[in-house]
C-alpha cells in the first residue's frame, strides 16, 4: 500500500498544527516519525487515518484520493498511547474481534498464534482489567496485527509503560514488523526508538516536516540543525565556531583560553560564524594522537542504564559525554575530553549542514 499526502496542511482555528507538506511514504516499510512533544506527529497521523481532514492538500492511496473519507472507511489499524480495548470482552474475544467482523476461517489458532508471538497466551480468558499495563498494550497490538490492514499507524505506543517494558516490546515490534506486509507508521519522541525500528524516517518539528528518508541516512546526515537535535539523545554538543586560514576556530567562553584550531576540510565558501556539532557518544576521555584535547571540570553526572553521561565545563562550555558502563567521579575533579575532527558536524549561520562525519565504509 502507498499513502501520499501531497501539500496537506491542519490548522484549527487560528493554531497551525501541520504546515503544508508533501510525504510519500515507502510502502511495506516502517516509517517512524520522530519529534518532540506538539510537533505535529498525532496531527499528521490522525490525517493518515482519515480520523480528521485537512485544511488543505490531497492525501491518496494507491494513487486513489481519499481526502475526507473517513476512517470506517479505510482499512486501517491504529494503536495509542493509552491502553485501548473492549473492556467487557476477554483478551481471546478482543483479539479475535476484527477476525470476527472479516468471518475469517481458522479464528482460533490466528488468535493463539499472535498471543503466543505477543506472550499474553496465558491471559486469553482474562479480562483487560486484569491484566498489567504492559499486557493491555500486548492485546490492543494482537488485535491491531490481527486486523491485518495494509496500514497500521503507532502513536507512541510505549510511552506509558516503564522502561523494562519499553525495552521488550521494541525489541518483539521490531521482530513483528519485519516479517508484515503492511505499511507501519510509528510516532515516537525518542531517536533511540527510530535507530532501532530502522526503516524511514520523518522528523517533525513545530508542524514542519524537516526531513524524510532512510533512518541511517537522516541520522548521519541530518539536513540542519533542527534536525540534529531531534535526532539526538542526549542533545547533540554545540560548539560556536569560526572558519580561519588553519582551520575551524574554537570560540572560547567568557574567560577561557583559545584552544588550537581545529584541522577539517571545509567545503569551499564556508567562511564566517559557524557551529560544530557533536554527538556525546563522540566524546573520549583517553586523548588519542590527532585529536583535539578538551580541557575540562566534571559539574555532573548521571547513570541511565548501562550508560554514564558526564556533563563537562571546558573551555568552549559544558559539554557531554556518553561512556559505556559505569562510571564514578566527583564533582569538581579533573577530567579532559578528546575530541575526534573526523566525528564533528558543522552548520553554517543559517543551520545548514556543510560538514559531516564520515561513514564507515564509505567515501567523503
Amino acid at each position: 500500500m502507498r499513502l501520499s499526502l501531497e501539500g496537506v496542511a491542519q490548522t484549527i482555528g487560528a493554531s497551525t498544527h501541520l504546515y503544508p507538506l508533501d510525504l510519500d511514504l515507502q510502502p511495506g516499510a516502517v516509517t517512524v516519525l520522530l519529534g518532540a512533544t506538539q510537533a505535529g506527529k498525532t496531527s499528521l497521523m490522525r490525517l493518515m487515518a482519515g480520523l480528521d481532514r485537512p485544511s488543505q492538500g490531497v492525501v491518496r492511496v494507491d494513487g486513489q484520493d481519499v481526502t475526507g473519507m473517513p476512517v470506517r472507511e479505510r482499512n486501517v489499524a491504529m494503536v495509542y498511547q493509552q491502553f485501548i480495548n473492549y473492556p467487557s470482552m476477554t483478551v481471546y474475544d478482543n483479539i479475535a474481534s476484527p477476525l470476527k467482523l472479516r468471518r475469517e476461517a481458522g479464528i482460533e489458532a490466528r488468535v493463539h498464534e499472535l498471543a503466543a508471538k505477543l506472550r499474553i497466551a496465558p491471559y486469553l480468558q482474562r479480562l483487560p482489567a486484569e491484566l498489567s499495563g504492559g499486557q493491555q498494550q500486548r492485546v490492543a497490538l494482537a488485535r491491531a496485527l490481527a486486523k491485518a490492514a495494509p496500514l497500521m499507524l503507532l502513536d507512541e505506543p510505549l510511552v506509558n509503560l516503564d522502561y523494562k517494558l519499553r525495552e521488550e516490546l521494541r525489541e518483539e515490534l521490531t521482530q513483528l514488523f519485519a516479517v508484515s506486509d503492511a505499511t507501519v507508521v510509528y510516532a515516537t519522541t525518542e531517536p533511540g526508538e527510530a535507530l532501532l525500528l530502522g526503516g524511514y524516517t520523518a522528523v517533525l518539528d513545530a508542524g514542519e516536516l524537516l526531513q524524510y528518508g532512510p533512518t541511517a541516512e537522516v541520522f548521519h546526515a541530518p539536513r540542519n540543525l533542527r534536525v540534529a537535535r531531534a535526532f539526538s539523545d542526549p542533545p547533540m554538543n554545540l560548539i560556536e565556531a569560526e572558519a580561519g586560514a588553519q582551520g575551524l576556530v574554537l570560540q572560547p567562553s567568557a574567560g577561557q583560553a583559545a584552544l588550537a584550531p581545529l584541522a577539517l576540510a571545509l567545503p569551499p565558501g564556508a567562511q564566517g560564524r559557524l557551529t560544530l556539532g557533536v554527538r556525546s557518544s563522540d566524546l573520549h576521555l583517553a586523548h588519542r594522537p590527532g585529536h583535539l584535547l578538551l580541557p575540562g571540570s566534571v559539574e555532573l553526572a548521571e547513570i541511565s542504564g548501562s550508560d554514564t553521561f558526564v556533563h563537562v565545563a571546558t573551555p568552549v562550555g559544558e559539554l557531554v559525554a556518553q561512556l559505556t558502563g559505569v562510571h564514578r567521579f566527583e564533582l569538581g575533579a579533573r577530567l579532559d575530553l578528546s575530541l575526534d575532527p573526523g566525528r564533528v558536524y558543522v552548520f553554517d549561520a543559517a543551520g545548514a549542514l556543510l560538514l559531516a562525519p564520515r561513514r564507515a565504509g564509505r567515501g567523503g
